[in-house]
């Protein structure tokens, strides 16, 4: 056997990526046809060894690739782990399919994360009265409340659920190859017909399936490009990090654990949203090809492991029109400027310092009530990272917000940047998710067609039907 052939192999399926959406497509692909050979490819590691040395020492390692946006389960599962039950929340499937269509899928999926020991209890479902309070505060402040039951994993409680995921799809013969980078995808008359990977393997497979979640939004835009696969320009979400003390957030984080709140600023009427908020967690340091390091935020189930304080993201919608084409880029060039000013760390500010017009100093800082969570982050002056229009939107969203949990917009409220949601330029995709290329199906975050966990395993059961459905396996 020479070289060639012996770098070369076949499948039925190949799903490139190992987050919700690629798990959840080849768990139903098992399930409905177990004679199906499946081979995932994962850039990152498999979860055991996704081991972040950061949480033990305090410094980064800058491993590569960051165990933290990448490897079985993805970079959101790993973080804090909130499944938002409603079709409203989480990204564009109702669009697609049709809202009740997207509504069964995400039924469907929360039963498989029970099955594998998912909590059982529901966040904002059982306290009306309560939830009606907030609601009136929001419409007072010209606040729009969504409302979506959450079902939380936890950091280390996901971590358990995706393992015993990981254990089954090994189990039910689902090849998973770790810690291996698709470098292309290839396609003949128009049709993908496998893949290139960084070891130098070839992989021949008569579905398609790109999976590959946000750490690999920026490569697949790069495929796109190369094979005329088409798209149209997505939203850019960028903003900060607000962490405030939990005596602040009580009321929302006891009633409804996640305030979906969106706004519609006054000067700009651009979309500002709350997005993945932590009570009693931690904000943390995410790092993506290259080494740009971007803000998060986690929060555990256990006692143990929880702070005094809430976090969570204000995320500015952006929508640009011809000629701009790089939403991705444009994110990056933001953050990079804030890891230019703090030697690739997190930036952080007092509110009151913003509102003055002058940076945070480590003295300012560390007279405050609120101690920072992300204990390497660098004090400094958002203002000269972040566009003014989108600090104008912030700062008007913060005063909202104040009038729905007073205390929001206080001095000693500490904002970290940035925050940057990478979503690829939107993939076409058809009912089915198959791109302007037959064979290839473009799912999950990385396509922009889900924003969070719950639709990107919704997506995955979905497209594997639509694979069954189509008769090529």
């Amino acid at each position: 056997m020479n070289n060639s052939e012996n770098a070369s192999r076949r499948a039925d399926v190949i799903i490139i990526g190992a987050g919700p959406s690629g798990i959840f497509c080849a768990y139903e692909l098992k399930k409905q046809r177990p004679d199906l050979s499946i081979v995932m490819i994962e850039k990152g590691r498999s979860i055991e060894k996704r081991i972040c040395p950061k949480r033990k020492t305090g410094v980064c390692a800058h491993c590569q690739p960051c165990s933290i946006t990448t490897g079985f389960s993805g970079a959101g599962a790993f973080s804090d782990g909130k499944l938002s039950l409603s079709p409203d929340v989480g990204g564009n499937l109702p669009e697609i399919l049709g809202y009740e269509e997207a509504a069964k899928l995400i039924h469907e999926s929360d039963e498989i994360y029970l099955e594998f020991g998912a909590d059982p209890g529901i966040y904002g479902i059982d306290k009306q009265e309560e939830i009606d309070e907030i609601r009136r505060r929001a419409i007072i402040a010209d606040l729009k409340l969504i409302e979506c039951p959450i079902r939380h994993l936890g950091t280390e409680e996901g971590y358990k659920i995706y393992s015993r995921m990981q254990d089954h799809l090994a189990e039910i013969g689902v090849e998973m190859i770790f810690q291996t980078s698709v470098k292309n995808i290839i396609v003949e008359n128009g049709q993908a017909i496998g893949v290139v990977t960084d070891k130098g393997e070839t992989f021949y497979g008569k579905e398609i399936v790109s999976a590959i979640g946000r750490d690999g939004s920026d490569w697949f835009s790069h495929i796109c490009e190369e094979h005329h696969i088409e798209t149209k320009v997505g939203t850019v979400d960028i903003g900060v990090r607000v962490e405030v003390r939990d005596e602040v957030m009580k009321f929302l984080n006891e009633n409804l654990y996640e305030a979906k709140l969106v706004y519609y600023t006054p000067t700009f009427d651009d979309k500002v949203r709350t997005f993945c908020t932590n009570p009693s967690g931690e904000v943390a340091t995410e790092y993506y090809d290259d080494n740009l390091a971007v803000v998060n935020g986690h929060a555990y189930k256990s006692k143990e492991f929880k702070t005094r304080n809430t976090n969570f993201a204000l995320l500015v919608s952006k929508n640009f029109t011809k000629p701009f084409h790089t939403p991705i880029e444009y994110g990056k060039y933001v953050a990079q400027l804030s890891n230019m000013l703090c030697d690739g760390r997190i930036l952080v500010q007092r509110y009151g310092d913003l509102r003055r017009g002058r940076r945070t100093t480590e003295e300012r800082l560390y007279r405050n009530n609120l101690m920072p969570t992300l204990k390497d982050a660098v004090p400094g002056d958002l203002s000269l990272v972040l566009p003014h229009r989108i600090l104008v939107d912030i700062e008007e969203m913060l005063k909202a917000l104040d009038k729905v949990t007073p205390g929001i917009a206080s001095d000693e409220t500490l904002l970290y940047g940035v925050e940057v949601k990478f979503y690829s330029n939107k993939v076409m995709v058809d009912r089915d998710f198959e791109t302007s290329i037959k064979a290839l199906r473009a799912i999950g975050d990385g396509a922009s067609v889900t924003r969070g966990l719950q639709q990107a395993s919704a997506n995955g059961l979905s497209v594997a039907r639509s694979i069954l459905k189509a008769g090529r396996v």
